[in-house]
C-alpha cells in the first residue's frame, strides 16, 4: 500500500485528497477543504488547513494514513493562471489552432491577432501583460512575410514575457534570430497547423505546461510546495483535461464541466459522429478546453447577474459566499451554476448553419459535435457540492439542434467527492492505475443509460 496526497490551490478554494495506491486501484480515504489564502501572502497556510481537516476526517473514520511517507501531486491555478496572447495568420486556421493548444494547456487567452499585428494591437499587447506569447503561422513552407513581420513587432514590442514560436518551420530559424537579436527569450514547438486540415497542438500543450511550472511557484508559498514533490505543479485545466483523456479512452467520449469560483471550465473528449463531423468546415482537436473567464459562481457572480440583467438576482448577490453554508447561499450558488453551465456549453458546442450554394442549401458545422458523447460529468464546487447538479447537467442532453449538444441517452455523473482533478494529477505518474480506478468507480454506480449516476461513496 502506497500512500498518495494530492493538493489543489484553487482561485478560492484550497483541497487535499488522500488516496491509497493498492491492487492497481487508487483508493479514496480522505479529504479537506480551506480557502485559498494567496490573499495571506502564502497559499501554504491553505494547504496546512486543508490537509488538518482531511486528517481530522480520516481519524474520526479510524484512518492510519502516513502523511509524511506519501508521494504528493500538486495542481494549482492560485497565480490566476498563465495569461496569454496568441498571434496567427488567419482565424479558421492557425490563430485558431494556436488558441486551442494555449487552452488545452491550462492557460487563459486574453488576446488573438489574426493576420498582420498592428499599433493597436501591440496597445491590447501591453494592457494584457501576458505570461506568455504564442506566435503561429502558415502551413509549413507557406506564408513567410507576415510571420517575420509580426516577428520583428512582438521582438521589440519590449514585453518581459517568453515566446513560443509553432509556426511555418521554414522560417523558424530567422524568427529566432529575431528574437536573440532584441535578447528576448523564444521557445520553439512544432507548427500547430503543419498543413491543411491538421491539427498538431501537443508539442506547444506540452511546452506550456513547462512554462506554466515555472510561472505557478512565483505565486506567495508556492515555492515551498514544489519543493515538497518530486512531480511538476500541473495547472489544474490541463489536469481535468488529462483526466478526461484517461476516462474516455476507458469509458467513452466524455464532456466534464467544472463550475468554479472564477471560470466555468469545459473539456470534451470526442471525435464527433460521422454525420455531422463530414459538415464541418474546420478540424476541431478530439480534446478540447474552453474557459469562460466571465462564468464563476464567487469571484465573478456579477457578470453573470449582468447577463441576465434581473434586479432581483443582483439584490440575492448578498446572500454570495465562496463555500455557502445555508440554504439561501445554497440556492443562489446553484442559480449561478446554472446560467454558468447553460452559456458555458452554447459557446463550447458546435453549431448548424445553412449555407447557400450554387447548388443549393446545405447544412454546415462550425465547431465541436458533442452527439457522439456518452458521459457528462459535473465537477467543481458548484456542482458536487451543492445540490441539484445532476438536474442543472440533465438540462444540455438535447441531442442535434441549433447546437451539437450531448443526446438525451449520455449518462450523467456527478463527482460529489470532488476527485476528477486530483487523478488528472496523479496520472501523469500513474495513468494506468488512474484508468483503472475511472472503470472501477462507475461499475460500482449501477450506471444506466440516461439516467443520473453519482460518484459511488
Amino acid at each position: 500500500m502506497k500512500p498518495v496526497v494530492t493538493l489543489e490551490i484553487g482561485s478560492t478554494i484550497t483541497k487535499a485528497n488522500a488516496f491509497e495506491l493498492r491492487d492497481g486501484l487508487l483508493h479514496h480515504v480522505g479529504q479537506g477543504f480551506a480557502p485559498t489564502s494567496v490573499s495571506d501572502g502564502d497559499v501554504g497556510v491553505g494547504v496546512q488547513a486543508a490537509l488538518e481537516q482531511m486528517h481530522e476526517q480520516m481519524t474520526v473514520n479510524g484512518r492510519v494514513f502516513d502523511l509524511d511517507a506519501a508521494e504528493i501531486f500538486v495542481n494549482s491555478s492560485a497565480a490566476g493562471g498563465l495569461r496569454m496572447s496568441v498571434h496567427g495568420l488567419t482565424r479558421g486556421m492557425t490563430a485558431r489552432a494556436a488558441k486551442e493548444a494555449a487552452l488545452g494547456a491550462g492557460a487563459i487567452v486574453g488576446q488573438v491577432t489574426v493576420g498582420a499585428i498592428d499599433s493597436y494591437d501591440l496597445e491590447d499587447l501591453h494592457e494584457l501583460d501576458p505570461n506568455i506569447v504564442l506566435l503561429a503561422g502558415g502551413v509549413d513552407h507557406g506564408e513567410k512575410q507576415i510571420i517575420l513581420d509580426n516577428a520583428r513587432k512582438l521582438a521589440s514590442a519590449g514585453l518581459s514575457a517568453p515566446v513560443v514560436y509553432a509556426g511555418n518551420a521554414a522560417v523558424r530559424r530567422r524568427v529566432q534570430d529575431i528574437f536573440k537579436e532584441a535578447g528576448v527569450q523564444l521557445m520553439c514547438a512544432d507548427n500547430v497547423f503543419p498543413d491543411v486540415d491538421v491539427l498538431q497542438i501537443e508539442p506547444v500543450r506540452a511546452l506550456i505546461h513547462e512554462i506554466f511550472n515555472e510561472h505557478i511557484t512565483k505565486a506567495p508559498g508556492m515555492a515551498a510546495l514544489a519543493e515538497v514533490s518530486d512531480h511538476d505543479i500541473l495547472p489544474t485545466p490541463g489536469a481535468v483535461l488529462l483526466a478526461t483523456e484517461i476516462f474516455a479512452g476507458t469509458m467513452g467520449d466524455a464532456l466534464v464541466i467544472d463550475v468554479g469560483g472564477a471560470t466555468t471550465d469545459i473539456h470534451s473528449v470526442t471525435d464527433g459522429s460521422a454525420e455531422w463531423t463530414s459538415r464541418s468546415l474546420d478540424p476541431e482537436p478530439r480534446a478540447k478546453r474552453t474557459v469562460e473567464g466571465d462564468l464563476g459562481v464567487y469571484v465573478n457572480a456579477h457578470q453573470i447577474t449582468a447577463m441576465v440583467g434581473d434586479p432581483e438576482e443582483q439584490e440575492r448577490l448578498k446572500f454570495l459566499r465562496a463555500i455557502p453554508n445555508d440554504e439561501q447561499e445554497s440556492s443562489l450558488t446553484r442559480w449561478l451554476a446554472e446560467r454558468a453551465v447553460e452559456v458555458g456549453i452554447r459557446r463550447h458546442a458546435g453549431s448548424v448553419t445553412d449555407l447557400f450554394t450554387p447548388t443549393g442549401k446545405k447544412q454546415i458545422v462550425r465547431g465541436k459535435d458533442l452527439t457522439s458523447v456518452q458521459w457528462v460529468v459535473g465537477t467543481g464546487g458548484a456542482l458536487t457540492k451543492v445540490s441539484g447538479g445532476a438536474q442543472i447537467l440533465a438540462g444540455i442532453r438535447l441531442g442535434a439542434g441549433a447546437r451539437l449538444l450531448p443526446p438525451p441517452e449520455a449518462a450523467i455523473l456527478i463527482d460529489r467527492d470532488y476527485r476528477f482533478s486530483a487523478l488528472g494529477t496523479v496520472a501523469q505518474s500513474y495513468p494506468e492505475e488512474v484508468a483503472a480506478t475511472f472503470s472501477a468507480w462507475v461499475a460500482s454506480a449501477d450506471v444506466i443509460p440516461g439516467e443520473t449516476v453519482r460518484a459511488p461513496e
